[in-house]
């Protein structure tokens, strides 16, 4: 519901502001231009030009000698069709002006693009510099860490000897080695001839032993055979 109050000032009504939504300021606005109305007080100009039109025809088709009321009517439609042409040109130029000015908005805007396009071709190039830098600088780190190692390393001439003196040393020991292997080869051969001839001397003991034993049994039985001869025997013995 619109509220409105009045107020007393040089005898006239002013009209307080009152709150429209959307919808009734586009009525209002399309309204105001088409009838070419800036206030919401006084007859519109458009019907107002309408009226001066209409009393000059009106004059015009009457039979009588009336030049003269035909002259000033027409005379006040000229001018007030140049009051109404006036706000026209002005809302002409300003709607060429508005034009201009959105189109060079539109060119604005298509440069705020392509920059932002640009920008976004920078950013990606930039992040694949700042991942190559990365990367690069790990290799750095790397390299040294690497060097360090190196540098804590003795000079390549010392190791050089290091290395001459440890294959020397290999050398030597291979030689000994092979020594070791030949007269470890040699023990296990005089070793083995050693057992064999222990083993033979084994035997040549055994078989003498058995010899002298043959030799001892014989040596005891010839005199008992011969005492037996002597006596008769066993049997001459029985008799006596």
């Amino acid at each position: 519901m619109l509220k409105g109050r009045k107020t007393v000032g040089r005898g006239e009504t002013v009209a307080a502001h009152h709150a429209f939504g959307p919808l009734e300021d586009d009525i209002i606005i399309k309204h105001r231009l088409l009838t070419r109305t800036t206030t919401t007080r006084g007859e519109p100009p458009l019907k107002k030009l309408q009226k001066k039109f209409t009393t000059f025809a009106v004059e015009v088709e009457k039979a009588t000698d009336n030049y003269g009321d035909c002259e000033r009517l027409a005379k006040a439609f000229l001018q007030e069709l140049n009051t109404f042409e006036i706000p026209l040109l002005k809302s002409k130029a300003v709607i060429d002006a508005h034009v201009r000015e959105k189109e060079n908005f539109n060119e604005l805007k298509d440069e705020i693009n392509r920059q932002i396009v640009l920008a976004q071709g920078d950013i990606e190039d930039s992040k694949k510099q700042l991942e190559e830098s990365k990367i690069e600088r790990q290799h750095k780190e790397e390299c040294e860490a690497i060097r360090k190692l190196i540098a804590m390393q003795p000079p390549r001439s010392v190791t050089q000897k290091t290395i001459t003196e440890l294959e020397q040393e290999i050398a030597s020991l291979e030689l000994e080695n092979t020594a070791s292997s030949r007269t470890l080869e040699l023990r296990k051969k005089q070793f083995s001839l050693l057992l064999h001839v222990v083993d033979e001397l084994q035997n040549t003991i055994e078989e003498e032993q058995r010899s002298l034993m043959e030799e001892m049994r014989t040596a005891i039985d010839e005199p008992r055979t011969g005492l037996e001869d002597a006596t008769g025997g066993p049997e001459a013995m029985a008799l006596d």
